[in-house]
This record gives C-alpha cells, structure tokens and sequence, in this order.
C-alpha cells in the first residue's frame, strides 16, 4: 500500500508537468549540517547573509512543517537550445524564460491538488529556492540525481539543466532507497575552466570568486576586481561551469514553453542595459528572475562590459 501510494504520487508529479521525482524521509540532514557549517564558517557565502539565518530549519525541514513526513522532491528540466554566441552582455540559461520561481510554484500548487485528490487527508508545504530549504541535498537524497564537483546536481537523464522543487508533505511514504552514484569520477573540467577559480575543491564553491554571485547577489557599487577581469561576457549569472560539464552532453529541450528566451534573448547588449530607466526596466523584466538583480546591479555589470573598469 505504502509503496503503491508513493508510486502513484511520483506518477501525478509527472502529470503536473515534472520531468523527474523522489521521495525522502523528512529527517534531519546529520551529514549535510557539518558541512554547511565549515563552508559558512569559511565565510563562502559572501555577503548573502540570509544563509546563515536559522541554520537549524535548513537542516531539518520539520522546524519549517512540523507536520512532514516525507520530503516529495521534483525536477523540471528548464535546457532550450540556444546559444550565447560571443556578445557580451550574456544571461545565464536559467533565466532566459518567465521566472521560475512562479512556473515550478504553479506546478507544485497544482500538484499538491492532485495528490490531496488521491489522499484527501493530505496537507503540505510547498518550497521553491525562496524557503530554508537545501534543495541540491534533498534532491541527492531523493535520488533525483548525484552533486557535481561543480556543486549542482546531475542527472543521468538529462545532465544539471533542472530546477528543484519540495513539497513536504504530511504523508508517509516509502522513500527511494537508493542514491545515484556519483559519476563525477576523476573529471575536473569546472574546477579547469571557472575563470575566477571559485570551485576551491571538488564540491565547495566560494561565492566570493563566483561570477554569477558577483552579478547577481553581491550589492555593492564595484565587482571584485578578480571577478571583474574574468567575466568573460556575462551581464547576469554565469553558466561556464554546466557548459563543459560532460553530463551535460545528455541535455534535452524542455517541454514547458515560458523557459523560452523572452524576445529570443540569450544576452542584452551592456548600452542596452546602461540607457534602461527605472520604469523601461520594471517593464522589460516584469516576472523574470532577472530582477533578482537591480537596475543598478545591472548596470554596474554592464558598464564593467563595456570598459576595463565601471565609469567613474
């Protein structure tokens, strides 16, 4: 019976729209937490001091649904094929399409539904990136897929190209008993082509040294100047470390259309983005993950595109 209901529920996952799914047991991550610890204590993640926030509710998804059972972790696969080509001013591929955040939110909604509709007494909290939630180490533990030494998750299927998604549900369900091996193996080509050498290790990243932090995330009026020789093009994010992933050789388009470049944009051209006024900007990147970063984020970024260093 518990096997049948988890079947079925993995089953509705793909029905809302998912390309993959798996279940963990909703427990605290023991091995997960010392790890985060040492890379906070590192001080990697930068000046994003939301991380260190309440570190305990990352760690254990019961202090943010104390009714949890059982972790349902999705995967939608967001690859579309296009290309940068060499212009500068590039957007990571994430964020080429509508924002994320609001289509996996939708499809969760709607997936929730249908598994209330199966299970009437169902109930559950929906985690999309904004929660404490630490999505890459639910998905390994959901068996969605195995952590890179780029730190993203791969997936056999269809390489790192995938957001994730939870629901924590108050349900119990018979977990995926088996994790995918790492098949990593003796590879190096992200930790051999970060311009900026932000994989320290395998596995860590230092978000200081982080191209797509330092135009996204970071706040302040000047890049780091290691970062701001290295950009190599890119306006917002940076995607160098998927590019080479030889996983990522398994990638396939995408079935949901709003991942699709908005106005067929891979890049915007840095004067595009310096002459943008606070109102053309709302309006160009209303309900994008662009605006994750400011208007003067932006342009600080493109400036750095098109001279040396940012106009004085």
């Amino acid at each position: 019976m518990l096997k049948e209901l988890s079947e079925k529920i993995k089953a509705l996952a793909t029905e809302a729209g998912f390309d993959k799914a798996g279940i963990a047991r909703a427990e605290p991550l023991a091995a997960e937490s010392p790890r985060l610890a040492e890379w906070l204590l590192r001080g990697y993640h930068g000046e994003m001091g939301w991380i260190e926030r309440e570190p305990e509710k990352r760690t254990d998804p019961r202090l943010i649904f104390p009714e949890a059972r059982s972790v349902l972790v999705v995967a939608l696969n967001y690859f579309t094929p296009h290309e940068h080509g060499d212009a500068a001013g590039k957007i990571s591929r994430y964020a080429w399409g509508d924002d994320y955040h609001d289509v996996v939110r939708e499809k969760l909604r709607h997936l929730l539904e249908l598994i209330k509709g199966e299970v009437p007494e169902a109930d559950g909290k929906i985690c999309v990136d904004t929660a404490p939630v630490m999505d890459k180490a639910w998905a390994v533990r959901a068996g969605i897929g195995w952590q890179g030494k780029h730190t993203n998750v791969i997936t056999p299927e269809f390489g790192s190209w995938f957001f994730i998604g939870e629901i924590l549900l108050n349900l119990d369900l018979e977990p995926d008993g088996s994790l995918v091996p790492d098949h990593c193996g003796t590879c190096t080509a992200c930790l051999d082509a970060c311009p900026t050498g932000a994989i320290t290790e395998p596995y860590v990243v230092d978000s200081n040294k982080c191209i797509s932090y330092a135009t996204i995330e970071l706040r302040t009026e000047q890049l780091p100047v290691d970062v701001a020789d290295s950009l190599e093009g890119w306006l917002y994010g940076c995607d160098i470390c998927q590019d080479v992933c030889p996983w990522n050789r398994f990638e396939k388009p995408t079935a949901e259309p709003r991942f699709e470049p908005r106005k067929g944009e891979t890049s915007i051209a840095p004067e595009v983005v310096i002459s943008l006024t606070p109102e053309s900007y709302a309006e160009r990147f209303r309900r994008s993950a662009i605006k994750r970063a400011k208007l003067p984020m932006l342009k600080r970024n493109a400036k750095y595109l098109k001279t040396t260093r940012p106009e004085e």
